[in-house]
C-alpha cells in the first residue's frame, strides 16, 4: 500500500512539474517566434512556422496542472486556511470541526468528480472538438473527474492521517526539499526582511 501511495505521489508530482516546464517552454517558444517574424532578417524562416495552436494547448496544460495541483496541495498542506477561531476551541470541538472541514471537502470533491465524469461521459458520444488543435473535447474535460477524484482522495487522506496522529499536513515557508534546514533561518528570514542581516566573513 505505502509502495503505490508512494508510486501515486511521485506520478502526480511528475505530471504537475512537466505540464508546468512545458507549459512556460511552450510559451517562451511562441513569443520568440512572434518576435522573429516581425522581423525582416527572420520573416522568411518564422512565418513558416506555426504556432497558432500553442495558446490553447497552453491553456489546457495549465488547467490540468491546476486540477492535479490542488490535489497536490491538500496532501501537502499548502492551500490557505483561517484557523484563527478553530485554534481558539477546546481540542475536542477542535477535532470535530476539523474533520467535518475535511469531509465535508472530500464530499465536494467527490461530487464534482462525479458530475465531471457523467459530462465527460456525454461528450464522449459526440464529434465536438477544440477550435485550434482538434482534440476530442472529452480528453481535455477529463481533467475534472481525474483531478477531483484524487483531490477527495487526498482529503480522505488527510483524515486517516489526522486521526492515526492527530497532526495535519503543514508546509514550512522556509523548507525546501532536498536542502538541509539552517537552524538560524528564521533570524536570518526576519533580518533579512528589515535589512538586518549580519554576514560573517
Amino acid at each position: 500500500m505505502k509502495i503505490a501511495l508512494r508510486i501515486l505521489d511521485r506520478l502526480e508530482e511528475t505530471l504537475i512539474a512537466c505540464l508546468m516546464a512545458g507549459a512556460t517552454l511552450l510559451i517562451f517558444v511562441a513569443v520568440v517566434q512572434r518576435f522573429a517574424a516581425s522581423t525582416t532578417l527572420l520573416y522568411p524562416i518564422a512565418s513558416g512556422i506555426d504556432l497558432t495552436w500553442a495558446q490553447e494547448l497552453c491553456i489546457f496544460m495549465f488547467i490540468w496542472m491546476a486540477k492535479f495541483g490542488a490535489a497536490y496541495g491538500v496532501r501537502t498542506g499548502i492551500h490557505v486556511g483561517v484557523d484563527v477561531v478553530v485554534r481558539r476551541l477546546n481540542p475536542r470541538a477542535q477535532k470535530a470541526v476539523i474533520l467535518f472541514g475535511l469531509f465535508a471537502g472530500a464530499l465536494f470533491t467527490g461530487i464534482v468528480g462525479t458530475m465531471g465524469a457523467r459530462f465527460v461521459y456525454g461528450l464522449m458520444g459526440t464529434d465536438q472538438t477544440t477550435p485550434d488543435l482538434e482534440w476530442p473535447s472529452w480528453v481535455i474535460y477529463l481533467c475534472i473527474p481525474l483531478g477531483s477524484y484524487l483531490m477527495c482522495f487526498r482529503f480522505l487522506q488527510v483524515v486517516e492521517g489526522y486521526l492515526r496522529t492527530g497532526e495535519l499536513p503543514h508546509h514550512e515557508i522556509t523548507h525546501v526539499e532536498g536542502v538541509p534546514a539552517s537552524p538560524d533561518m528564521g533570524t536570518e528570514l526576519a533580518g533579512a526582511e528589515f535589512g538586518r542581516v549580519e554576514r560573517t566573513p
